[in-house]
């Protein structure tokens, strides 16, 4: 054997422990418009971090969160980096489930200080942070300027429920497939009862009482519901019980909604000329209320986390600064225009002139998160915090499984007083079974 085999054979070997040392990051997350953005963009990072490879698991909302909370609750370790919402970051934190992201906190070029305060103090306890927001959002009306022009209406900034539902019925023509009104239908405490519930909290409803007993046997709830329901049996598209974010989006994009009520991230796509036939005819305003003082609009952000006792923290905590980072924002702004980087997460994007000039939405988006209260969500006194969902635990079970009911009655499954019955006789169970009240 010669020295230049040896040589080689050694070259050849160093390569394969090289190739052997790089960390393979598994990252769960939605399928949504910026995360799959993001996706695209990943090349950016593994440049910057030769030794990280990227395996993507994109998954639909309510997949998402059954197969994320299973795998953390279990400690199964499938998931590196996982998409969590402003819901579960606090409760997980608490638990013990999560990892804190100190070095974020730290790092002075990532400055913690700039995330906009209502989404940064929902993902911190006890001081520290627990998840970094990629997305923040609040919930308001896109409406079709030119159908309101042509129906000799104007929205409000501030519209009431009442001004909504006659809109609705005069934009509605089901025989040109326009359709009103779209708005959640599909089955899911994050789908339909994150409406729901924030459109509740206008009408004066509320989950619990202050001794957590459930309220949906009280005229809100039923004012609530009723109004829902017969506004979309009349105004809405066909199939809505089926309709999440995603299938709204679409409808509204190919022209067949008046008016959409849900997440201002919506907002650069329905704009965006690439994706939506009606981006130059698209207006914004607050979600509507009911002259109660609270309006319908929520409070939310998709974030990214690491799993307590993962092997690979460092790894996923590079990747994690990567795509919450005001650079990524830049990044995405050089690739696609300021009117799609990400929104709602830091202050100094709403201080970017060419943000502001690019994103119409921009204003409204802000007011719109800044409007919304999870501390004190509800006209009437409550014992839990959370404006579209109640912060405990047991939430996601038994929202899914009010969900189900308001989707059949919806559907015309069932009616409206059942769903409502078997809503209360349900989350009596479910909270009997879980020891409420908590002493």
């Amino acid at each position: 054997m010669t020295l230049k085999t040896i040589l080689l054979g050694a070259c050849s070997v160093l390569a394969i422990a090289g190739v052997a040392r790089a960390e393979t990051l598994t990252i769960a997350t939605v399928n949504n418009g910026d995360m799959i953005r993001m996706q695209k963009l990943t090349d950016d990072f593994t440049k910057k971090n030769p030794g990280i490879d990227v395996k993507w698991v994109t998954l639909e909302e309510n997949v998402l969160r059954q197969k994320v909370t299973t795998d953390v609750a279990t400690k199964g370790g499938q998931y590196d980096v996982m998409t969590i919402g402003i819901y579960e970051a606090p409760i997980w934190g608490k638990q013990g489930w999560l990892a804190p992201l100190d070095k974020l906190s730290a790092d002075k070029a990532y400055d913690v200080d700039d995330l906009l305060p209502p989404i940064r103090s929902g993902l911190t306890v006890n001081g520290k942070l627990y998840a970094a927001p990629f997305y923040g959002e609040s919930s308001m009306v896109m409406y079709r300027k030119d159908l309101f022009e042509k129906a000799g209406l104007k929205m409000p900034d501030a519209p009431t429920w009442d001004f909504i539902k006659q809109a609705a019925d005069k934009i509605t023509d089901k025989s040109k497939e326009v359709y009103g009104i779209c708005l959640r239908g599909k089955a899911g405490w994050g789908e339909n009862m994150a409406f729901l519930t924030a459109m509740s909290n206008s009408f004066g409803a509320r989950w619990f009482d202050e001794n957590w007993k459930p309220q949906f046997d009280q005229p809100e709830w039923k004012k609530t519901l009723q109004f829902y329901v017969d506004m979309m049996k009349k105004d809405g598209p066909p199939g809505a019980s089926s309709n999440g974010f995603n299938e709204n989006l679409a409808l509204f994009q190919t022209g067949k909604c008046g008016m959409w009520i849900d997440a201002t991230v919506a907002a650069s796509f329905v704009t965006n000329p690439k994706e939506s036939k009606v981006a130059d005819q698209v207006g914004f305003a607050l979600a509507p209320d009911n002259g109660l003082g609270k309006r319908g609009n929520w409070l939310w952000s998709w974030n990214l986390a690491i799993p307590a006792g993962s092997k690979k923290v460092e790894a996923a905590e590079k990747f994690i600064a990567w795509a919450t980072s005001k650079d990524y924002l830049k990044l995405v702004a050089e690739k696609d225009g300021w009117a799609n980087v990400p929104p709602g997460t830091r202050t100094s994007l709403y201080a970017n002139a060419d943000y502001q000039k690019a994103a119409p939405f921009a204003k409204m988006t802000l007011d719109s998160i800044n409007s919304a209260d999870p501390k004190h969500p509800t006209v009437k006194p409550v014992p839990y915090e959370g404006v579209q969902y109640v912060a405990i635990p047991e939430f996601q079970g038994i929202g899914t499984a009010v969900g189900q009911q308001f989707s059949a009655a919806l559907a015309g499954q069932s009616t409206v007083d059942q769903a409502l019955k078997n809503a209360q006789s349900l989350t009596e169970r479910e909270m009997k079974k879980a020891g409420y009240p908590k002493k």
